[in-house]
């Protein structure tokens, strides 16, 4: 799961952490998130199973046709693009969404239905 991050860096960076993301103290089963990754295991011990491998799975676009979550670090420090990160984590919620729809047996939406607001 990737909330202890986001939590971390919301501080780091002076911002509120927002009411959803507030877990200290609350039981497993009080939390309202979903994780794809836990969803996938069905109750085996998998440690890790990659977004575009579920993608893959789900015969879904996969949102690492250009950088993947290793490369993030390189494209902002060293080529300074912000813009291709955020594509990235946009392709990286769209995906998620996606599959999420194909665990609950429903169709995708067809990519001429999404809009990204910028």
């Amino acid at each position: 799961m990737r909330l202890p991050y986001l939590c971390r860096r919301l501080l780091i960076n002076g911002l509120d952490i927002p009411v959803q993301l507030q877990l200290a103290g609350k039981k497993p089963w009080e939390v309202n998130h979903l994780d794809t990754m836990e969803l996938w295991k069905f109750g085996d011990y998998k440690h890790y199973t990659s977004l575009s491998l579920l993608a893959a799975i789900f015969d879904i676009p996969t949102p690492k046709d250009d950088i993947d979550g290793s490369q993030v670090r390189q494209v902002y420090y060293e080529e300074e693009n912000l813009e291709r990160i955020v594509v990235y984590c946009q392709k990286d919620v769209v995906t998620t969404a996606q599959v999420l729809l194909k665990f609950k047996g429903m169709e995708i939406i067809p990519p001429d239905n999404i809009t990204i607001v910028p």
